[in-house]
């Protein structure tokens, strides 16, 4: 199983916790580093000192950093012009020598559209406008260089876009979509997607979307085993009871709430929570890191937690 770090700095994270955290996941052999893509703080969060963009963040990122892939869970399709980010994208993949990893949603957060004076409309055209920025953003990947790239759609037309720059990589970066829908989300998977991810969710909800991405792939003559099934848990871990207990009322949740949601308690309760879902599939988790203050947590993951998934 593969073990990627997550942070949601909308919460309150300047680029420079950002880099630390990146840096830090570098060093301790994480696969990734990843962030949310938010413009607002929840759950009564001041926020401070404000919210980052995530692709400025990342191509920062790109340059200070070696070998960690990087990337967004997930950016929202209502925030950018789908041609625009593809351009984005592929800046920053080539910055990074081909390190990012592109994760695409139809956004669901209405407050901070509000508060930014972003168009927010009702869910089915959401979905209709991520499906045409993902037919957008891979076509204007994948036109050969020297040939212009067209789209008409019902809410995107492009005409004779330069197709330019292109990703690292003639492929482009892998592309990760997720969440819980039952019938359109599973079909864009089966058409667009290299990984799906299912966001802090209970085993057997896992393997349901899974099987429901194995379905809609059966329709359209895809073979499953080419897309990555990944989750997304919080993480708070512990060498003692009373320091796992402190994270967990660090981040406002109860360390009794996470060891049965997320990732917690001592190292071997972690690994045992691992075990039952890569036991169920799960090939990739992003750990979910809300205090960016907190190396230590990373280091102690690293040294205590990873060798004996290795051993499972």
């Amino acid at each position: 199983m593969e073990l990627r770090i997550f942070v949601e700095p909308q919460q309150g994270a300047s680029y420079d916790d950002q880099l630390a955290v990146a840096r830090r996941a570098e060093d301790c052999g994480y696969a990734a580093f990843f962030r949310s893509d938010h413009y607002l703080a929840m759950g009564g969060s001041d926020g401070l000192p404000g919210p980052t963009d995530s692709w400025v963040t990342l191509a920062g990122l790109a340059r200070e950093t070696t070998t960690i892939r990087l990337g967004t869970l997930v950016s929202a399709a209502t925030f950018r012009h789908p041609g625009l980010l593809a351009i984005s994208v592929a800046q920053v993949d080539r910055m990074s020598g081909g390190r990012v990893d592109f994760g695409l949603g139809a956004g669901w957060f209405e407050d901070e559209h509000a508060a930014y004076g972003i168009p927010f409309p009702p869910v089915a055209e959401r979905f209709e406008r991520l499906e045409e920025q993902l037919e957008i953003i891979t076509g204007l990947w994948g036109t050969a260089i020297d040939e212009p790239y067209s789209f008409a759609g019902k809410h995107y037309s492009l005409s004779d876009a330069p197709a330019l720059p292109k990703p690292a990589t003639p492929q482009g970066p892998p592309i990760i979509l997720g969440g819980k829908g039952v019938h359109k989300t599973p079909h864009l998977a089966a058409r667009f997607a290299d990984e799906f991810n299912v966001p802090f969710s209970p085993v057997a909800e896992v393997t349901q979307m899974y099987d429901r991405v194995a379905d809609a792939c059966a329709q359209a003559g895809r073979d499953p085993g080419e897309i990555v099934r990944s989750a997304a848990l919080v993480l708070a871990c512990g060498r003692t009871d009373d320091e796992a207990c402190g994270r967990a009322t660090a981040i406002g949740r109860s360390v009794e709430d996470l060891t049965e949601n997320g990732v917690a308690g001592s190292p071997a309760q972690c690994v045992d929570k691992l075990g039952t879902y890569a036991e169920a599939g799960v090939q990739r988790v992003y750990l979910q890191v809300l205090d960016l203050s907190d190396l230590d947590h990373l280091d102690l993951v690293a040294e205590r937690v990873v060798p004996q998934l290795a051993l499972k």
